[in-house]
């Protein structure tokens, strides 16, 4: 059951006109996610989480890529931390995601409500992109970079976990339902989807371009099926 709610939440794909600027693509370095969790939950680390939250939140241009990945990553380890719970407000948001074109009133409520849902999941890149598309929509430019900035720092941590062209070298990520996000900012000429899910824990995403050209990206979802598992075992 819990891989089939993973998989529904993985096929919601919007088709609002992305607002990001492709970041810049670092090296990867792989993951020790044994140490991630011994950093961020660690009050003397300089990766001491709520410690990288407050620069996050100030928008300190200083923090780094590492800085980013223990963020990131970090907040598997929080005590609210649920990759499948789905935020209200980002329902709210939803069915205009399916719109080409939308009034100043509807950009007003995409507004408030994604920023709403950042509030509950500060990391939800599929919320941050509709947010910045929003902000830009309606002429509130710097506002608008700054989240820019935020989530291209977000996608260089992401994609310095890996290639993701395999399991070997397969993407992090917190939340199962923004890899269609991540593969569509990375790939702009998206034409369709095909999630699967590959044991023990990774998801796999073939994407078919204009071209009929396809490509397949994967994901490491271990921290995210054992941290599930251990909160909410009865699910």
């Amino acid at each position: 059951m819990k891989y089939l709610i993973h998989i529904i939440m993985i096929l919601v794909v919007a088709v609002v006109a992305t607002a990001a600027r492709a970041p810049q693509r670092p090296v990867p370095e792989g993951v020790d996610i044994d140490e991630i969790r011994a950093q961020v939950t660690d009050r003397t680390s300089p990766y001491y989480y709520p410690r990288l939250m407050k620069q996050f939140e100030a928008n300190e241009t200083v923090m780094t890529t590492a800085d980013y990945r223990y963020l990131y990553l970090g907040s598997m380890f929080t005590e609210d931390y649920n990759p499948y719970r789905r935020s209200v407000y980002a329902d709210t948001v939803l069915p205009l995601t399916f719109k080409e074109k939308h009034t100043r009133a509807e950009l007003d409520v995409m507004i408030k409500y994604c920023q709403l849902a950042l509030e509950d999941t500060p990391f939800d890149l599929n919320q941050m992109n509709f947010l910045i598309y929003a902000l830009r929509e309606k002429g509130k430019v710097n506002l608008a970079n700054i989240w820019q900035y935020r989530m291209n720092r977000l996608l260089e941590a992401i994609m310095s976990t890996g290639s993701g062209a395999d399991t070997t070298s397969a993407w992090y990520v917190i939340y199962p339902r923004d890899e269609a996000t991540i593969v569509n900012l990375r790939s702009k000429k998206v034409e369709s989807l095909n999630p699967t899910f590959v044991e023990p824990y990774y998801d796999c995403l073939e994407v078919t371009d204009n071209q009929g050209k396809q490509q397949q990206y994967y994901f490491n979802i271990k921290t995210v099926l054992e941290e599930f598992n251990r909160k909410y075992p009865e699910m």
